[in-house]
């Protein structure tokens, strides 16, 4: 196997491919853990939601607070050499491999008690997270220290969430085409062929090791920056909007739309949106700025996703334009953010530290996905809802916290990104000799984007 080539970003398509294919299986995994595990064992081995939800919480909880030093980690390998990160990644390869494939195939004898079923979840949830955390940390971090002007950051941070959506159609379509071994076998086999390519795309320059004993300072310095202390807050809220509606998609498809056979035509829907919709967004860049595209996004999925208050059984169509238009709006919250990021940490000079902002931006991720199941599960609970019910109160109380509650969290993420970052931040926003800032200014022309 061949160490990581010597090459830079140059605006090729081909750099975007061997740069961003690990978005594919990274995201091919995610779908199964955050949107079928929950079902999967709720219907196929009759766990309660609560005992489910406290797994999912404590997981989830344990795998964000490991992301920060994980970032502390990527910054150490990224800074001896892109090749020291490279070799690191494969062993966490195989963690995520083995702990995805243990997580839909517990011992036989485990499946008849549920508190050895409850154990085994546990425990291959924190393989797999942990895998997955090494890799996502390092491949955000890997990006972001490829630089850059605004035009370049979006367009790197495109293509990563652009074949990410790629991974996710597939990962929502293949389960019921096939079946779970197949998943297994195939997610392998893309992780494999991905991390080859990272070791073949552009890479980053290798900086000088930071000093021994600094190590707390080092990961400590996000948290100095008042332009990431603006943004966080924002992304925390827009998080938790977007993970609700992913926690409980398939219990609403099932039992208010009725309608449990077209789940691979909703997941196709608002995930080919979002793909197809990830170079408009960046075209918009152009025009408007990444702040005020990013506002418009969330106004979007807003609009689009109310209507799903009022959808009943049978109601396939119109819950497909829902997702349709959901998924425009996906795009946005995919591919601008992280963008953002990448310009905060190159206007307060902190390069050579991305791996800390990614890993404290991976951490409010995964609060956000632990705190919509470890809440909205039980409140569903104790309203009344358990899978498979569809009376009407049961209903009302599931289409509550599957629509309502995240379209009035998306408002207040939208009234956050207005106040608390446009304005007070608009001077610490990247700006260079051909752009202005990124809040108020349109960014200039570039070539076609992935």
């Amino acid at each position: 196997m061949t160490a990581v080539a010597s090459t830079a970003w140059r605006n090729r398509w081909q750099d975007g491919l061997l740069y961003g294919g690990l978005g594919l299986p990274l995201a091919f995994v995610a779908l199964p853990l955050y949107v079928l595990l929950p079902d999967h064992y709720a219907r196929q081995f009759g766990m309660p939601l609560t005992s489910l939800a406290g797994v999912l919480l404590g997981a989830r909880l344990l795998d964000a607070f490991t992301d920060p030093l994980i970032g502390r980690w990527v910054d150490a390998w990224l800074n001896r050499s892109p090749a020291s990160a490279w070799w690191a990644a494969w062993p966490a390869a195989v963690a995520l491999l083995l702990g995805f494939w243990a997580l839909f195939f517990p011992p036989i004898a485990l499946t008849g008690s549920a508190a050895g079923l409850l154990a085994w979840c546990a425990g291959a949830l924190v393989v797999t997270y942990l895998g997955f955390s090494v890799l996502t940390v390092l491949h955000q971090a890997w990006g972001a220290r490829l630089g850059g002007d605004e035009v370049q950051r979006v367009r790197i941070v495109a293509w990563r969430e652009g074949l990410a959506l790629v991974g996710v159609l597939v990962a929502s379509v293949l389960p019921s085409m096939t079946n779970l071994s197949v998943m297994v076998a195939c997610f392998g086999v893309l992780l494999a062929v991905a991390l080859g390519a990272l070791g073949r795309g552009p890479r980053p320059e290798a900086a000088p090791a930071t000093a021994p004993g600094l190590w707390r300072e080092d990961l400590g310095r996000p948290w100095r920056n008042p332009g990431f202390l603006r943004l966080l807050p924002v992304f925390l809220l827009n998080g938790i909007a977007m993970a609700m509606p992913a926690n409980l998609m398939l219990f609403f498809v099932q039992d208010r739309l009725q309608a449990p056979t077209q789940v691979p035509l909703f997941l196709a829907a608002y995930f080919a949106a979002a793909a197809l919709s990830t170079p408009i967004w960046s075209a918009l860049v152009r025009r408007l700025g990444l702040v005020r595209c990013w506002a418009l996004g969330m106004a979007l999925s807003v609009v689009a996703f109310l209507g799903t208050a009022w959808l009943g059984a049978g109601d396939v169509v119109a819950f497909t334009v829902v997702c349709l238009f959901s998924g425009i709006a996906l795009g946005a919250d995919l591919a601008l953010p992280g963008a953002l990021l990448a310009g905060v940490i190159q206007q307060a000079q902190h390069q050579q530290a991305e791996g800390a902002y990614f890993g404290w931006w991976n951490f409010a991720t995964k609060l956000n996905l632990a705190l919509a199941a470890g809440v909205s599960l039980p409140v569903l609970a104790w309203l009344g809802y358990a899978a498979g019910r569809q009376d009407p109160d049961a209903l009302q109380a599931l289409t509550a916290a599957y629509c309502v509650v995240p379209c009035l969290l998306k408002v207040g993420a939208g009234a956050l990104l207005a106040l608390w970052w446009r304005r007070p931040a608009a001077a610490m926003l990247p700006t260079s000799a051909s752009s202005s800032s990124l809040s108020s200014s349109p960014v200039p022309p570039t070539e076609t984007s992935p």
